[in-house]
């Protein structure tokens, strides 16, 4: 039986309640529609000449395609975060939508209530695995134009209850963000100049204008961009001068922060960059709906695998 591809459900203008609703027929459809718009491509040997196996039997499950090239055997999860995972499809799609949906995220426990696993490990591994898809996607150019330059701690408060830099046990994250476009967020061992100075001309295009606060750790950049270096005297109470300032950077801090607190309540530092991930894709597609954000999501999921270890 020739591959034809299955009558197509649209994900772009779904809602929460409609990814709910979705049987686990419609969510493989989606997921196929999603990955192989036209025709489907073997994840062994790239071959595109395939045929859906009639699931005449129990020995035939519901999906599974055979390439007529290397005579391999693979569905829509081979080669993504999805490979190996007994969660239903349609499982992970209301996932996909409702981590790209919710602005500061969504906790492993209450996935777990909403997707009805049975597991927390199972809810928390899920997670992580749509994390990683979020992170590394094709926006991953150069930043251009002006862009603003921060840093934050994330983490709780030491016994003094010291707060921001200083406090040993919160972690540093530094953010990229580009005016009016994407950004980048990691999580950096010290707020040193060689950490925030490598991790700018890493991300930043050389015709770049780069805007940070204060810091002495940033002396020095503008000779290395054509755009120069501004800098806001935050220690002197000056938080905007004329176009110079870093409040896009510490609009995002907030979300991210929210997320930790409120959401999450506390994130290891072995895991931190996953959820700079999660909400560095969600403002890099801020501007999109939340279907159009879930599609990306899953076009992103190709080509990555994540273990629980």
């Amino acid at each position: 039986m020739r591959y034809t591809p299955p009558k197509f459900t649209d994900l772009k203008d779904m809602a929460a309640i409609d990814a709910a609703r979705l049987t686990e027929d419609e969510a493989r459809t989606i997921l196929e529609r999603i990955r192989w718009p036209k025709e489907p491509k073997c994840p062994h040997c790239g071959a595109k000449d395939v045929t859906r196996l009639a699931a005449k039997s129990l020995k035939v499950r519901d999906g599974l395609l055979q390439c007529n090239g290397c005579r391999g055997q693979f569905t829509v999860t081979v080669g993504t975060v999805m490979h190996r995972s007994h969660i239903t499809l349609r499982q992970w799609v209301q996932a996909f939508h409702s981590m790209c949906s919710h602005k500061k995220g969504v906790s492993a426990l209450q996935l777990q209530r909403n997707l009805g696993l049975r597991s927390y490990k199972s809810a928390w591994h899920l997670a992580h695995r749509v994390r990683l898809a979020m992170g590394g996607g094709p926006l991953k150019a150069a930043l251009i134009g002006t862009v603003e330059v921060d840093e934050t701690y994330i983490g709780g408060k030491t016994r003094l209850g010291k707060r921001g830099r200083g406090s040993e046990r919160k972690t540093p994250v530094v953010a990229l963000v580009e005016r009016a476009g994407h950004i980048r967020t990691r999580p950096v061992e010290r707020v040193s100049a060689k950490a925030l100075k490598g991790a700018i001309r890493e991300h930043v295009r050389r015709d770049a204008r780069i805007i940070t606060d204060d810091l002495s750790s940033y002396k020095g950049l503008g000779g290395e961009f054509a755009g120069g270096h501004e800098s806001v005297k935050h220690s002197e109470g000056e938080y905007v001068r004329g176009d110079a300032h870093v409040n896009n950077a510490e609009s995002f801090f907030a979300l991210l922060k929210r997320g930790v607190h409120g959401t999450f309540h506390h994130v290891s530092k072995r895991h931190l960059h996953r959820y700079c991930d999660e909400f560095g894709f969600r403002w890099d597609y801020r501007k999109a709906t939340d279907g159009e954000r879930t599609v990306a999501a899953i076009k992103q999921a190709e080509g990555k695998r994540l273990l629980y270890h």
